[in-house]
């Protein structure tokens, strides 16, 4: 076949390498593309220097595919002896260092695995899964590298826990809601004080020092390691108000569990199994419940006060600012407490501890909903991949998925 021209222009600027030959090997299935390069000085890969070839190694590389056929790259690498860091293989402009994929095919393979499992992608590219994987973690190793030398400050961040494998096993992920796009900075093993004490030690200080404010759910451990690695914490972070709700509605669920086994005493099951009913909000009632939940909220139960109640607190959210907020906040503690029933009241006594950090939302806005995305998100790659048993590699699928890295050769960018 005399189509080399054709193959330099496919291939782009590969200069001083020219294409010597091309052949279909009907056997592999193969188009192999033999390159060649003049034997001239060339420079150490690590500094620089010129050096003589020392010798050759021969190598090859699979690219992008030519029709129904594979392509794959042939070359003698030149190695060159250097004083300082020894003899090395020379780098070639079409594949990274250690590759045996050229860098147009592994991005073609990074952008598939994004969109599928690595056994779909496996198919398409007529590749085995051990070198899918090897791609896969190349392009996390690449990011992470890029994101340390990128050094960018990170402003408004995320911290939230998530169960993980049998029994009571969790992860600390920690995520940055800056920008349109929240993205996984880290997963760290367990939710205890030293799980975030490690993702702040891997920061720098001058990053420490520019958060500018951290959503979380009122975990001590959380709140003691951020305080102790953030300057000013103590008025930057945000309690989670949808973690806000969680506890009252709980409470609810309380009152209606008491509630209904003094009522199925005397053969009342007004309340039976109306459970679900009582954690909606009242715009979120299914309309074939419209008319049932109506009468439970009519009626003079103490679920029905306690849900007014969970319902109200629900509208401080919506308060203009914060001084609006204060006053809107204490009106509705002397109203919960009225209501006379513990598991409210003690909600109520709870917010009021954590009130200087529930605050703070109307300064900053935030609220740990990106966060509560990226688990749902999460918990879809555990279903894909149907569960991990490395916990690595799992932490290593949700960077490449959802940590918003460069993942992409260079030449590829």
């Amino acid at each position: 076949m005399k189509d080399t021209k054709l193959y330099e222009s496919v291939l782009g600027d590969i200069r001083p390498w020219r294409v010597e030959r091309v052949t279909l090997n009907r056997e592999r299935q193969a188009i192999e593309v033999e390159l060649t390069c003049p034997p001239e000085a060339w420079a150490c890969p690590t500094c620089h220097e010129r050096m003589h070839v020392h010798g050759y190694e021969r190598r090859q590389w699979r690219h992008l595919d030519t029709c129904q056929y594979k392509t794959i790259l042939q070359a003698d690498v030149p190695r060159v002896s250097c004083q300082k860091h020894g003899t090395q293989t020379v780098q070639v402009p079409w594949a990274e260092k250690h590759g045996r994929f050229t860098v147009l095919f592994e991005r073609l393979a990074i952008d598939l695995m994004t969109e599928c499992s690595v056994s779909a992608a496996c198919e398409i590219l007529r590749i085995n899964w051990g070198a899918a994987d090897r791609i896969k973690q190349r392009a996390v190793d690449r990011g992470l590298r890029r994101r340390r030398e990128e050094s960018r400050l990170l402003k408004r961040l995320c911290i939230d826990e998530k169960a993980v494998g049998w029994g009571h096993q969790y992860v600390t992920i920690v995520s940055s809601a800056d920008g349109d796009r929240a993205r996984v900075l880290a997963i760290e093993d367990g939710r205890d004080e030293y799980s975030l004490n490690r993702f702040w030690r891997s920061l720098t200080k001058e990053q420490r020092a520019e958060v500018e404010t951290v959503a979380m759910d009122m975990w001590e451990a959380y709140w003691n390691s951020t305080v102790s690695y953030v300057p000013g914490a103590a008025q930057k972070i945000v309690y989670d108000n949808f973690h806000v709700a969680k506890h009252m509605n709980k409470a609810v669920d309380e009152v209606r569990r008491m509630e209904h086994t003094f009522l199925a005493a005397d053969g009342d099951n007004t309340l039976k199994g109306t459970r679900q009913l009582w954690l909606y909000g009242l715009e979120n009632v299914p309309r074939k419940w419209a008319s049932r939940f109506k009468a439970l909220r009519e009626s003079v139960t103490k679920t029905a006060r306690a849900w007014k109640a969970k319902e109200l607190l629900r509208s401080l959210w919506k308060c203009e600012d914060e001084e609006d907020a204060v006053a809107y906040f204490k009106q509705w503690c002397r109203d919960a407490m009225a209501t006379r029933l513990e598991p409210v009241k003690k909600v109520v006594r709870m917010l009021k501890k954590h009130w200087d950090n529930i605050v703070t939302y109307f300064r900053y806005h935030l609220s740990n909903a990106a966060s509560e995305g990226l688990n749902s998100r999460i918990q879809q790659l555990i279903q894909k991949a149907c569960g991990y048993r490395n916990r690595d590699r799992f932490k290593r699928d949700v960077l490449f998925h959802l940590g918003g890295l460069a993942l992409y050769p260079a030449s590829a960018q």
